[in-house]
């Protein structure tokens, strides 16, 4: 069984930026995004069909939107979706990981740290004074991750809390 693990961990992947026009990679897109939905930590539900639709197009037409594919052979594994915004305190670009998933099938293997390394070159590439995410409170495996690769609660002083991500619903 050792064996097995170790050799399942020693295959090789690659991380690709997504071509938000190309078919195959919109397809990679939406199928990945849509695994991730189904799982508790991504909701629970797929996609809605017009979600499915439009999304890869639909994210073309954003400005400073960007993504990665992970890929075993040309099997998507992994996807990381992000987007460029801007910090009004450091004047300068901030890079939002929207989404990043992993194929439950292929976790522990490394490919979620290899899209995090990957999105950092970007980020630098893009001047990003920072990265920042959204985690849920309870998904503890996520968490250890983005603790071990340096992410923490946001906080400007401690006397006023850690910042909270909230949302206010419109359609």
């Amino acid at each position: 069984m050792t064996e097995v693990i170790a050799l399942q961990r020693a295959v090789d992947f690659v991380i690709d930026p997504v071509g938000f026009r190309n078919p195959a990679d919109a397809d990679a897109l939406v199928h990945l995004l849509d695994c991730y939905a189904r799982d508790p930590m991504g909701g629970g539900e797929p996609l809605a069909d017009d979600v499915r639709a439009r999304l890869p197009m639909a994210l073309a037409g954003v400005p400073g939107a960007f993504a990665f594919l992970a890929r075993i052979g040309d099997r998507p594994v992994g996807l990381a979706i992000c987007f460029t915004g801007f910090s009004t305190f450091a004047a300068a670009p901030v890079v939002n990981i929207h989404d990043v998933s992993v194929h439950s099938a292929q976790r522990g293997r490394g490919i979620a740290r290899a899209l995090f390394a990957r999105i950092e070159a970007e980020a630098r590439s893009r001047g990003a004074c920072k990265i920042t995410l959204e985690v849920l409170s309870g998904n503890q495996p996520a968490k250890r991750l983005y603790k071990s690769l340096g992410y923490n609660d946001y906080t400007l002083d401690p006397e006023a809390g850690h910042a909270l991500f909230w949302q206010k619903r419109l359609t």
